[in-house]
């Protein structure tokens, strides 16, 4: 971490030109010798830095969509190599899981930023929830339906009767949307099964469709053995119901009294993304600390950045680029939501998304 105050002696240089100002400013009215004169230039710069320093951290809680791993990369390098610490902030990270609702967390106060998907903020603002999208980070959709080709499911429509795997929380939009767009009543034609965070249903063969993304689930699968052309997987992007994914919310009434905080938050995060895709080994190390022991591996998490960073800075992106709104996309997703029915109006995009954070968050 770095040190934001720069040690004793530029706080104690400017506690004493304090005093000799204090001491020159009484009613002899005479002027102050060249010695004792106030900081100018450099020097105030320096004193000005010193009580920066000094001042108070900004507490912000950012709510992870899932347990902590190389999908957040960007949050956690920021956090360990002081982004946050130089904009003012003293973040706190908290863990998601299958059964934490981001939304929630973020509209009663728990968090101030949560980081969820895109279409999951579009169908929590169609039920009324007052969220605001800052910034994009997942800028295609990382889904994969896979099965065994034992299974004989070689097209979707043959998944009618089979026990898909579905994430609930915030997660289970674009699978609704895939059951729709292949004629398969999700609530009659398929069971849908409430699938963890691992793959141990599908390995024990308690689900025949399982759902998973290109940076985690899919390579959990391949480094438990199997190859891929013993499965068949269906990539979302592919079968047209690709939809925006990681996005970071907050609460409009808290964007109002907090713009600034939220500015310097996007800043740090989006240097944290950058930071974790140009330094790859380095930032797998420091996800390695912040994972549950046991959960995962080295290796299965640098395979995961390296995935994560093809999503977040996409072939042609530049690292300005990194957590903008891309129009296309957007529409996009708000259009594969009003067709498929997860949210029944057409959504003001001018409220649901505020471009100026990021904007103001690239100022020098």
């Amino acid at each position: 971490m770095i040190k934001r105050n720069r040690g004793k002696s530029l706080a104690t240089m400017a506690m004493a030109w304090l005093l000799l100002l204090a001491a020159c400013g009484g009613s002899g009215g005479g002027s102050m010798p060249a010695s004792t004169q106030m900081p100018t230039g450099s020097e105030a710069a320096a004193v000005e830095e010193t009580a920066a320093a000094e001042a108070p951290l900004t507490k912000v809680k950012i709510q992870l969509k899932w347990v902590p791993q190389a999908q957040f990369a960007g949050i956690f390098v920021a956090k360990e190599k002081g982004f946050y610490e130089q904009e003012g902030l003293d973040v706190e990270i908290i863990p998601g899981g299958p059964d934490v609702v981001i939304e929630q967390q973020v509209v009663n106060g728990a968090a101030d930023i949560g980081v969820t998907s895109f279409d999951s903020l579009l169908v929590n603002r169609d039920n009324g929830l007052p969220l605001v999208s800052v910034a994009q980070l997942i800028q295609k959709s990382s889904y994969r339906f896979v099965a065994d080709k034992a299974s004989g499911i070689d097209e979707p429509a043959k998944m009618k009767g089979k026990k898909v795997g579905m994430w609930t929380g915030s997660q289970q939009f674009q699978v609704l949307a895939f059951m729709e767009k292949n004629g398969l009543d999700p609530k009659k034609d398929v069971e849908l099964v409430k699938q963890g965070f691992t793959m141990d249903q599908f390995f024990n063969k308690q689900l025949d469709v399982a759902v998973s993304t290109i940076y985690n689930e899919y390579h959990v699968v391949l480094e438990s053995g199997v190859k891929e052309d013993e499965l068949y997987v269906y990539d979302f992007e592919d079968a047209g119901v690709g939809m925006l994914e990681d996005t970071l919310v907050v609460k409009e009434e808290w964007l109002k009294k907090n713009r600034e905080t939220a500015v310097k938050a996007i800043r740090a995060t989006m240097k944290g993304w950058n930071y974790a895709i140009a330094n790859q080994p380095e930032s797998v190390d420091i996800i390695m600390k912040a994972v549950t022991e046991g959960s995962t591996t080295k290796e299965h998490q640098t395979t995961m950045l390296m995935e994560m960073a093809k999503l977040v800075k996409p072939e042609g992106f530049t690292e300005a680029q990194v957590g903008s709104f891309v129009d296309e996309a957007v529409q996009r997703t708000v259009d594969i939501s009003l067709k498929y029915g997860l949210i029944k109006k057409e959504p003001d995009l001018a409220v649901a998304v505020d471009k100026t954070i990021l904007a103001d968050a690239a100022k020098p």
